[in-house]
């Protein structure tokens, strides 16, 4: 009897990603909700200063319905974000969704150029490094790679910025360190986000490379005498890159993640900063909104590698489903 449309693997594959993406969304909504309820102080108060008449702050806590019970605000923010709606600043009056549309392309800027440097380095890094060190050989260069990429890969991003501040900016001068006001300022904000994720998946490169270069098809292409070249490239380097993408997906999303830390370093004018001076003012509006776009941002790229892996290998990962 053949299968109907919603027997098949596919249909059942997206559909159990689709409800595991609105459930996480909805856990991310409500912690972002009652996260920003649980700093102490009031947020109009700080909204419009210590001298401000207490009328006035009254009247704008009913405008904004603070004195509402808890449960009622949640469900007025649940249906707000149905509708597209972020409310607004509380600090400066402008819509929440003009805000992150301001501030949003010079992350996602910062944060993809940084993936793009770290794959275009770990990759052939890590290949190179696999075969010169293949079965114990070149003994120093392996513990020089398998050090420097241990301290780099656990090394926090504002460390990283600090040090790249510091040498290249403050003593060398050779780039800016703050602000975004052409390609030179993009210098030292993308290696601090770059270099930590480059040297964790030139390891992974390096060791699902191995693990390919002992298989019997590589030992079969030995035989038949095919070119080093091709032998690495075509043979070895698609199928080591499969877990290696998993692992690049996580580290896109920790790289988002991280933009917070290292625009307030180099004071990017990114959806990081806001955040930051947002919290400070207690404009929980905006917060909301700007963790909002951080976690689906990490949540749509765990979807994207989850569908990138099921096209790559159907049969592992569709079964699951």
């Amino acid at each position: 009897m053949p299968k109907t449309t919603t027997e098949h693997p596919w249909v059942r594959f997206a559909a159990r990603r689709a409800a595991r993406l609105v459930v996480s969304l909805w856990v991310l909504v409500t912690a972002a909700f009652g996260m920003i309820h649980l700093i102490p102080g009031d947020p109009v108060r700080a909204a419009l200063g210590p001298t401000a008449p207490v009328e006035l702050v009254a009247a704008r806590r009913a405008a904004l319905g603070l004195d509402d019970p808890l449960w009622s605000q949640y469900l007025r923010y649940l249906r707000n974000l149905v509708t597209g709606e972020l409310s607004e600043s509380m600090v400066t009056g402008l819509p929440v969704s003009q805000l992150i549309g301001d501030r949003l392309p010079a992350t996602a800027q910062l944060a993809l150029l940084a993936f793009t440097l770290a794959v275009a380095v770990s990759v052939p890094l890590g290949l190179a490094m696999a075969v010169a060190t293949r079965g114990g050989r070149n003994r120093p260069a392996e513990l020089a790679f398998t050090s420097t990429s241990s301290i780099l890969g656990v090394l926090p991003e504002f460390l990283v910025a600090v040090g790249l501040v510091y040498v290249f900016g403050v003593t060398l001068g050779v780039a800016p360190v703050a602000g975004r006001s052409g390609p030179d300022s993009y210098v030292l904000p993308v290696l601090a986000l770059a270099i930590g994720p480059a040297a964790l998946l030139a390891r992974i490169v390096r060791v699902e490379t191995l693990a390919v270069l002992g298989t019997d098809y590589i030992r079969t292409a030995r035989a038949k005498r095919l070119p080093a070249r091709r032998i690495y490239l075509r043979h070895a380097l698609p199928n080591a890159l499969t877990a290696t993408a998993t692992v690049g997906g996580l580290l896109l999303g920790a790289m988002v993640a991280g933009t917070v830390l290292v625009e307030n370093v180099f004071a990017w004018p990114g959806l990081g900063s806001t955040i930051v001076g947002s919290i400070l003012a207690k404009d929980y509006p905006v917060v909301q909104g700007i963790v909002l776009v951080y976690g689906a941002a990490v949540l749509l790229v765990n979807l994207a590698v989850d569908v990138g892996l099921a096209l790559l290998d159907p049969r592992s990962t569709i079964r699951e489903s």
